[in-house]
């Protein structure tokens, strides 16, 4: 299983593959230590959530909705309203971030991978609640989502992992709720792939963790920090309840004082 950008602690944990990432499904200390058939079948379900994502939205894959609105095969206004409404958050998130996030492509295509894969974690975790999973994690390469509790009185945590050794946290920081959501942006796993709007130049920061109340909030965000730099984080953490850590190319961190509280933390502020 490859690094993730950050990692939750639970009971009973399984892995699958989707969206090229690894999902991994985790259960609080409630649960039943040798439901093999419940876990399996909430494994079984999310799978199918990502998958149905991925199908409709990769532009990896020739035959995806998406890719037929790019290659000019079917108008936008003919698409589903799935894809119709996706993009239609994406430009909403484009406003809400001066600019910054955007679902569109130098090249002018339509590219909503930004988004996607933080409201396939969504529609999976409203799933778990229903299939009765009353406490879990789940984490889709680094971004993470929780349900409940890790335990009675335990809440769940995530650990934040230094970009320049993947072996060591920077920090292990408590999810006490309204907080649910966890993600993380940056060049540390896949090399300089976002640019800042700017200058095009590459980003001032490694990596940006983003802690907010729902996935989507918390994905575009790290996003549009790490594209965006100082001024993205100022206007971000002025307008959104969320925290952040950011670690700076020359590996020092910037943390919000929410998230040096919580963590204990020594880091300049965010």
């Amino acid at each position: 299983m490859p690094h993730s950008s950050s990692a939750v602690a639970g009971h009973t944990a399984i892995t699958a593959l989707s969206m090229g990432t690894v999902i991994s499904i985790r259960l609080g200390d409630g649960a039943a230590p040798h439901d093999d058939a419940r876990l399996a079948a909430a494994r079984n379900a999310v799978v199918e959530v990502f998958r149905g994502w991925n199908e409709r939205f990769s532009l990896h894959r020739e035959g995806s909705e998406l890719s037929r609105v790019n290659r000019g095969e079917l108008r936008l206004t003919q698409a589903g309203p799935e894809l119709r409404n996706c993009y239609a958050l994406a430009l909403a998130w484009r406003g809400r971030t001066d600019g910054v996030f955007t679902p569109h492509r130098a090249d002018g295509a339509i590219d909503l991978s930004g988004i996607v894969k933080s409201l396939a974690i969504a529609e999976a975790g409203d799933l778990l609640n229903r299939l009765g999973a009353r406490d879990w994690s789940l984490n889709a390469g680094g971004d993470i989502l929780v349900g409940g509790d890790r335990a009675s009185g335990l809440g769940w945590s995530a650990g934040i992992v230094d970009p320049l050794d993947r072996g060591t946290l920077l920090a292990t920081v408590p999810l006490t709720l309204p907080v649910r959501a966890v993600a993380t942006s940056g060049s540390a796993e896949r090399g300089d792939h976002i640019w800042t709007t700017v200058d095009g130049g590459v980003s001032p920061y490694r990596q940006v963790t983003v802690f907010a109340r729902d996935i989507v909030t918390a994905d575009v965000l790290a996003t549009a920090i790490v594209a965006g730099g100082q001024a993205a984080l100022d206007r971000s953490t002025e307008a959104f309840p969320i925290d952040v850590l950011a670690v700076l190319r020359d590996g020092s961190l910037l943390a919000t004082p929410g998230l040096r509280a919580a963590s204990g933390l020594r880091a300049a502020s965010a």
